[in-house]
């Protein structure tokens, strides 16, 4: 999987320019017509992982490759996206011209203006369903929600971004009173995306930068828990695309994390088995003996 697209790498892909006060932001949003896009996006969107949400009203043919799944849709739908889980989305009908909007935004453009987390919103919760197929009445309903986003855009009022919040939160009700659409099917590619989406969500609880932080996905059962895959399905994509077995990645992946700790913090046994989730710093021990064949005061030197 390729790396994590930021939104700077967004606009330079769209060839937009930066924003000037992009670096400044604590948040940032931004929308815009797909039509607009199409004549200066100069890349394919790629299968990745993004470290923005995006909020998309698309037409056409097009089937969306999200985490292990694959959806396919004919006509208007909307479609929300989190930085979780790598995406991308493929034209069926290369005869028709993309429609619709999309807006793009940072988690902390919410986080002082919610009393909920945005991944507690049930399409952007881990395992959750993105896609909401609509009707013409629909799609009428949420261009106009999007349009009214591009006019405060424009404006130069004052709370303009409260109120754009509100748009988006409007999108959100609208979609959770639809059902999601569950025209699911896998890709030949399954596998390698699930397993990818697992590496992702095992290496971003490292790098261990903290004594009061911890490791807490430490099993098979846990990643598949977050995947909402039944684990022999996980263990299976993953035995198939590596070789590897699921709790092989994952011990390798600690035994790393114990040496780079082990080698550069002063810190002590027992708060290094703490952060790797051991419950007693015996079965550390005998957890880096099996993955190394040394103790970890050995290996500390």
């Amino acid at each position: 999987m390729s790396n994590t697209e930021t939104i700077a790498d967004f606009y330079r892909n769209k060839c937009l320019g930066i924003p000037d006060n992009l670096e400044r932001e604590v948040g940032h949003f931004n929308a815009f017509k797909i039509e607009d896009l199409a004549l200066v996006s100069k890349k394919p969107v790629t299968y990745a992982r993004r470290d923005y949400y995006k909020i998309s009203l698309m037409r056409g043919h097009h089937i969306y490759h999200y985490a292990d799944k694959s959806l396919e849709v004919s006509g208007p739908a909307l479609l929300f996206f989190n930085p979780r889980v790598p995406y991308t989305f493929e034209n069926v009908d290369e005869s028709q011209t993309n429609s619709g909007y999309f807006c793009i935004f940072k988690e902390e453009f919410f986080s002082d203006h919610m009393r909920v987390s945005l991944r507690e919103l049930p399409m952007y919760a881990t395992g959750g369903k993105p896609a909401y197929t609509l009707d013409p009445t629909q799609d009428k309903n949420v261009s106009h929600v999007f349009e009214k986003m591009l006019e405060e855009l424009r404006s130069d009022y004052r709370f303009k971004y409260d109120l754009i919040r509100n748009y988006i939160m409007e999108m959100v009700h609208y979609a959770l009173k639809m059902q999601p659409t569950e025209a699911l099917y896998q890709h030949k590619d399954a596998n390698a995306r699930i397993t990818a989406v697992f590496t992702e969500l095992l290496e971003r609880q490292f790098p261990i930068e903290s004594a009061s932080q911890q490791f807490t996905l430490r099993s098979a059962r846990d990643f598949a828990e977050q995947l909402n895959v039944h684990v022999n399905h996980l263990n299976r994509a993953i035995k198939l695309s590596t070789g590897k077995t699921t709790t092989g990645h994952i011990s390798e992946r600690l035994a790393s994390e114990a040496k780079a700790l082990l080698k550069h913090t002063d810190w002590n046994i027992s708060e290094i088995s703490y952060c790797l989730g051991f419950e007693e710093p015996a079965h550390f021990n005998h957890f880096f003996k099996k993955q190394t064949h040394m103790t970890p005061s050995a290996f500390r030197g």
